[in-house]
């Protein structure tokens, strides 16, 4: 019995803490989502209000109407996430499988390889990929952006380690009935790790569409801009722009990651764990 009320007084504690950091955290997002329907008087008042006095909205219809064509920027982000995580979980899931259930010299090495590149900076190699974008003629194109994005090492850690977990049994059996690797890849391992996928897709579009970085070495025109630059470029020479119609961008630009991790959070934990049973 005093066993039992240990455990309960600690879980309770425990769920404090969690409710407590939860506050903490989403705190500055609501603050953040209520300056963007307030006029900048209001955004710059002290002590801040989390609540705006009044909504309006037409922080939203400004940060459309602007010079900056925040819209097309939009569109840019999702083609090129979109793209980057397709392309991901092709490159990933046939590496994966090649490098856990594909017995063949060199493939210890080349998983090694892998990994080795997860510990180079993307600044370390962007000279020689710019170079080779630009031989290619596909500077301010979002095909700069797609491309070198399709390697993802981390993705393939992830997926490899998760397909490792798979008995060999199961393969076997598949290739007596005259299965092909790549039809044991697609019909039978995909399926199996489908938590791992859904954890590799939440992960990768959530580094994909807050990119800045790559963005704002290869595009040069505002059509083929996507939304980090939008933003960054609406808050004006010397941070002489409207915060409340940055705050709007910023909103609608975390809406899409609000949304895609809500529905994806589930698959984190399991597919992680999953990932990290066996080596």
């Amino acid at each position: 019995m005093i066993k039992s009320k240990g455990k309960r007084a600690g879980d309770l504690a425990v769920a404090a803490l969690v409710i407590l950091f939860g506050v903490i955290i989403f705190i500055p997002f609501l603050f953040m989502f209520s300056s963007s329907m307030r006029t900048p008087a209001e955004a710059y008042k002290l002590p801040p209000a989390i609540l705006p006095e009044r909504i309006m909205l037409d922080n939203y219809v400004s940060l459309f109407c602007s010079d900056i064509p925040f819209g097309p920027m939009f569109l840019n982000s999702a083609i090129v996430t979109g793209c980057v995580i397709i392309g991901r979980l092709i490159v990933g899931c046939m590496a994966a499988y090649a490098t856990a259930k594909i017995r063949f010299r060199g493939s210890s090495a080349i998983f090694l390889l892998f990994l080795t590149s997860m510990m180079i900076p993307v600044q370390a190699t962007i000279i020689p990929t710019f170079i080779v974008m630009s031989r290619l003629h596909l500077v301010n194109t979002l095909w700069a952006l797609i491309i070198p994005g399709l390697f993802d090492a981390f993705g393939i850690f992830l997926m490899r380690q998760s397909m490792a977990t798979i008995p060999d049994a199961i393969l076997e059996s598949a290739k007596i009935d005259g299965a092909s690797h790549f039809r044991i890849c697609w019909q039978i391992m995909v399926p199996m790790v489908k938590s791992t996928l859904a954890t590799l897709v939440v992960l990768s579009f959530n580094g994909v569409w807050n990119d800045y970085f790559a963005p704002y070495i290869y595009l040069s025109d505002w059509d083929k801009m996507t939304v980090p630059l939008g933003v960054a470029a609406m808050k004006g020479y010397m941070g002489s722009g409207n915060p409340s119609v940055v705050l709007a961008g910023v909103s609608i630009a975390v809406l899409p990651i609000l949304v895609i991790f809500l529905f994806g959070q589930r698959y984190i934990v399991e597919g992680l764990t999953s990932s990290a049973v066996k080596g």
